[in-house]
């Protein structure tokens, strides 16, 4: 890999420097190239280089690039006009060509469009939000973008505008309605009254005026570098989703995401399309011990304690998240969208974000008085620093070297939101229930087929082990699980896995600018893709994912369209490989009887019919997308979604069976550490609810 990379490093410098003197020449004849061509030039030569299978720069690709940057540009389609699109559609299969030569017209033209929109649009809301709306009338608002067009001319685009607000007031009105209900509750005195619908709205409007101000706010603080910077980025976006440019700004943040312990909520957000996303929940951080914030959630709004929240829809994710962040102790309240398109608002205590509280821990399981070890990692951490971190396998094998003391009978790995991390701590993980052999096969741009194996003889487990994943579990969780898959050594089962079996590096774009254009650094850096993971069996990770053995139902599993690497703009695409040579597998598993047990249970089990029941009521709510603006209608929808939520949520069962034990060791430090022991007790008996943890033991049973 070094020799490869040190080749590419050759081979990009010359060619950059080739077109800096091709720029000097060109510079003589008064046509300067300004700093985000040069910008534009260096990520493209770094990504032609470098890229795992770079696309065929042609019309199509240009096709590709023009969609995704409108869609991008105003994703709810509340700005541009049918004529603004029209206009800048002379440019559809001209993008090609501006890419390889760095051209930024498109974009300049783009750009005064959309500043020009968001002035009258700014005009509009607040004209709009002085008076009351018609509450009675029947009308309905498409909440789902995609169904939506663009308008035909600013008269209806106003008064998409006017139908966006009122919907907007109507979710505040019954926001506030539920909080005076529950003061109300709460109120031993009995002297507080219902507010009149009357003064329910006014103070509705005045938020959602505020709300619309901030938004607007950071609407006009995105600077010309912001923009050009996300328009840089569709290029290579149509690459690849994973392919990104980070300005020098974000590639800092993005170090420091990676650096260890912070202060705040315990995070991890991605912005897509104006729409902040939280696609990872820090086990042990205080999102994860406050329980109700998922991977999956939008962020819509951001409030500091009881102050009025900032809407953070399009807002720069740098200051979105520099919102979230924040002192020890203090409060932040998390308006967010669930995927089902419920709104509620989390409130989440911040906390130093405690690492070991990331690492790999274990219980025993105990069902029908049959003890099994149980070990949850939530992801593939290694000693990247090389300061005597831990390294996730060796967690996990002292994990299981401790529940064996218990004599279990067999073994759970959970890889539930585990998105990933280090390939070797992957490949050392599989050691730990294997001999030898193959693990995974790496293929990079040339097509060479690096095939990594276990060389430890060691096996620390050998007894019946079965792996839980779910649509979270990705990358490296991926590689863990299809290859004791196809060993037959493990049983996998839960949800279909994310898909992502791609590998990234970043490229310093300052490494490639001669001295005399020093004046533009920094310049950032690009995130490649560079390879691709592949199972022994010769299949890739990527998009397919891995398939468990036994499926379990899933709340969100009629929305599984919607989750995971497909649903992302131009995912890489899955295919296969040859088999690796040398693996046997070990043909100890009685799959068929295993799943005629687990569907007998799935039908009979009423923990997984509540689960189903979800299922299906989230299907509905995802197909209902038009709303009744008629405040009636509109409060009784609101409410029936509470109910069936609460509903929902009281049916989760307890099984008797079933127990959790804290392992003797777990318990030397709760002594000085009460949280710890508090948070333990409280995570060992949510996995007592838990119908997968149920189900996964009781099949263990037959797996002996």
């Amino acid at each position: 890999m070094s020799i490869s990379k040190n080749k590419f490093k050759l081979l990009l410098k010359f060619a950059v420097t080739s077109i800096i003197l091709c720029i000097i020449l060109i510079s003589a004849k008064n046509l300067v190239f300004n700093k985000y061509q040069i910008i534009s030039q260096l990520i493209y030569d770094s990504v032609k280089q470098n890229h795992y299978d770079p696309p065929v720069i042609d019309d199509k690709y240009s096709e590709k690039v023009f969609d995704l940057y409108i869609k991008r540009l105003d994703y709810g389609k509340k700005f541009l006009l049918k004529s603004d699109i029209e206009q800048l559609s002379i440019y559809k299969h001209l993008l090609d060509d501006h890419w390889k030569n760095h051209n930024l017209e498109f974009f300049e033209v783009s750009y005064k469009i959309i500043q020009d929109r968001i002035k009258i649009t700014e005009e509009w809301y607040k004209e709009i939000l002085k008076h009351p709306f018609d509450y009675n009338k029947e009308e309905y608002y498409e909440t789902d973008v995609k169904k939506t067009k663009f308008a035909e001319n600013l008269n209806e685009l106003k008064e998409e505008w006017r139908k966006m607000l009122k919907y907007q007031v109507l979710l505040k009105i019954d926001e506030l309605k539920e909080e005076e209900r529950k003061k109300i509750e709460k109120d031993s005195t009995h002297s507080l009254k219902p507010s009149s619908f009357d003064s329910l709205e006014y103070k509705a409007r005045e938020k959602v005026l505020k709300s619309n101000n901030d938004w607007f706010k950071r609407l006009k603080k995105l600077s010309y570098k912001d923009r050009v910077s996300a328009y840089l980025n569709t290029f290579i976006n149509v690459y690849d989703p994973h392919t990104e440019y980070f300005p020098p700004k974000e590639k800092k943040r993005f170090d420091q995401s990676m650096s260890g312990q912070f202060e705040g909520i315990g995070a991890r957000l991605q912005q897509k399309d104006g729409v902040l996303k939280v696609v990872e929940i820090i086990v042990g951080s205080p999102s994860y011990k406050q329980g109700e914030l998922k991977a999956g959630d939008i962020i819509l709004k951001v409030a500091q304690g009881d102050k009025e929240p900032v809407d953070v829809t399009d807002m720069d994710i740098d200051d979105a998240i520099e919102l979230i962040k924040g002192p020890k102790g203090t409060e932040v309240r998390l308006t967010v969208q669930k995927p089902d398109g419920t709104i509620k608002v989390i409130p989440i205590i911040r906390d130093v974000i405690e690492m070991e509280e990331t690492y790999a821990k274990s219980f025993i399981i105990e069902n029908d008085k049959e003890k099994f070890g149980y070990v949850y990692l939530p992801s593939f951490y290694t000693d990247f620093t090389r300061t005597g971190a831990h390294h996730c396998a060796q967690d996990v094998e002292k994990e299981i070297i401790k529940l064996k003391k218990y004599n279990i009978k067999g073994l759970i790995l959970d890889l539930r939101d585990n998105g990933g991390g280090s390939l070797q701590e992957a490949i050392d993980l599989v050691g730990l229930f294997i001999k030898d052999g193959p693990v995974v096969q790496v293929r990079s741009k040339m097509n060479y087929v690096n095939i990594y194996k276990d060389k430890n003889p060691n096996i620390t487990w050998d007894g019946p082990l079965s792996i839980i994943i779910n649509h979270s579990s990705a990358s490296a969780s991926e590689i863990v699980s299809a290859a004791l898959q196809d060993y037959k050594r493990a049983l996998i089962v839960g949800t279909n896995s994310y898909g992502k079996g791609t590998v990234q590096s970043f490229v310093d774009l300052d490494y490639y600018v001669l001295p005399n254009f020093d004046s533009i650094k920094p310049t950032g850096s690009v995130k490649i893709t560079m390879q691709k993971f592949y199972r022994i069996n010769g299949d890739a990770t990527q998009l397919k994912g891995v398939e468990p053995d036994i499926k379990f139902p899933s709340a969100y599993q009629y929305l599984e369209d919607d989750i995971g690497e497909k649903e992302l703009d131009h995912p890489m695409p899955f295919d296969k490989i040859s088999p690796a040579d040398g693996y046997t597998t070990f043909n100890i598993i009685p799959y068929d009887k295993l799943k005629k047990i687990a569907n007998a249970d799935i039908k009979s089990n009423p923990a997984f019919a509540n689960i189903e029941k979800q299922a299906e009521e989230y299907k509905r709510r995802k197909l209902e997308t038009k709303i009744n603006l008629n405040k009636d209608k509109f409060f009784e929808h609101q409410e029936y979604i509470r109910k069936k939520n609460k509903e929902f949520e009281e049916n989760k069962i307890k099984f008797d069976n079933l127990k959790v034990i804290i392992p003797e060791e777990n318990k030397i430090k709760f002594d000085i550490d009460t949280a710890r022991a508090g948070r333990e007790t409280r995570w060992a008996k949510n996995l007592e609810k838990d119908a997968y943890i149920y189900e996964t033991s009781k099949l263990l049973k037959f797996m002996k």
